[in-house]
C-alpha cells in the first residue's frame, strides 16, 4: 500500500508503472504485459487507481504519489484510455518523474461521438436502470473489440464470458468508456518534452485512432504507431502485436539505476 494505492511488484530490473483506464484496475495487464516486461528484464509495477468515473487530474495525482513513495529514478509509464490521459496531464507538471512514455487509446479531445456516448451513459446512470448481465456484455463486446474478433466465433464466445463475468460482479467498468476530455488539450501538450510513443487501435470506437493520431502530432518529437484488427482493448485483443511495439520503444529509452520499491505484493 503506498498513500492507500494498492500496488503490486512484478519481477527486478529496470522499472516500468503501468496505468490502466477507466476502473483502475492493475489486474488488465498480468496476462499478456507483466510476463512480457519482466521477461525483458523489466520490473513492473501495476496498481489499482479508483473508479470509472476519475478524471485524468485524480489519475495523474495518484500516480504522482506512488512513483514519489516509491522513490522510483525517473522511469517509463505506460498507458491506456484513461490512464494515457493522465500521464499526459502528468508530464506537463511532473515531466522529471518520467523517462518515456507510452500512450494507447489516448485522444487530446473530445469529439462528437465520445460526447454522445457520455450523455447517453450519464441518462442511463441518472435513470437507475441496469442492464441485463448478457445484454451488458453484448454491448461492451461490441464497443471495445474490433470487426475481426467479432467475426471469430470462438474468440466471441471467450469474450462474452469475461464481459459477462464483470457484469454479473459490477466491475465492466474496468474494460470499457474512457470519459472524453472537458476541453481540448491539444494546444498544451505541445509543451511535453518526455519521449513518447501514441499506439492508436485501429478499430476503436472508443478512443478513435485518428484522435490518438492528432496528440502525438502535437507533442515534439512523439512517435505514431497504428496497429490494425484491433478495438478500444487492443492491448488485449492483439497482446503480441501490442507488445512488440511497446518494447521495441523501450529500448530506445536511457538505461537508468534499478531500484527495489518493495515486496513483490504490499497492503
Amino acid at each position: 500500500m503506498s498513500g492507500g494505492t494498492a500496488y503490486t511488484v512484478h519481477g527486478s530490473g529496470r522499472p516500468v508503472v503501468l496505468v490502466a483506464g477507466a476502473g483502475g484496475t492493475g489486474r488488465i495487464w498480468e496476462h499478456h504485459q507483466v510476463p512480457a516486461l519482466t521477461a525483458a528484464g523489466h520490473q513492473v509495477i501495476t496498481f489499482d487507481h479508483g473508479t470509472a468515473g476519475s478524471r485524468p487530474g485524480h489519475v495523474a495525482a495518484a500516480v504522482r504519489q506512488l512513483l514519489t513513495e516509491l522513490r522510483l529514478p525517473p522511469c517509463p509509464l505506460v498507458g491506456h484510455s484513461l490512464g494515457a490521459l493522465a500521464i499526459q496531464e502528468l508530464l506537463l507538471t511532473d515531466p522529471h518523474l518520467a523517462s518515456g512514455a507510452v500512450l494507447a487509446a489516448t485522444r487530446g479531445r473530445p469529439d462528437a461521438v465520445g460526447d454522445a456516448l457520455a450523455r447517453a451513459e450519464a441518462a442511463y446512470a441518472e435513470a437507475g436502470s441496469r442492464l441485463p448481465p448478457e445484454y451488458e456484455a453484448f454491448v461492451r463486446m461490441v464497443q471495445n473489440l474490433s470487426p475481426r474478433t467479432l467475426a471469430d466465433e470462438n474468440a466471441v464466445a471467450q469474450w462474452l464470458d469475461l464481459f459477462e463475468i464483470a457484469a454479473l460482479s459490477g466491475t465492466s467498468a474496468a474494460v470499457h468508456r474512457p470519459r472524453p476530455p472537458a476541453a481540448d488539450r491539444l494546444a498544451a501538450y505541445a509543451r511535453i518534452t518526455t519521449p513518447l510513443l501514441v499506439v492508436g487501435f485501429a478499430d476503436d470506437m472508443l478512443a478513435p485512432a485518428h484522435l490518438s493520431r492528432e496528440v502525438a502530432a502535437a507533442i515534439p518529437g512523439a512517435r505514431y504507431t497504428q496497429l490494425a484488427d484491433t478495438g478500444h482493448l487492443g492491448f488485449l485483443e492483439r497482446p503480441d502485436a501490442f507488445n512488440s511495439v511497446l518494447l521495441d520503444f523501450l529500448a530506445t529509452l536511457p538505461t537508468l539505476p534499478t531500484t527495489d520499491p518493495g515486496a513483490s505484493r504490499v497492503h
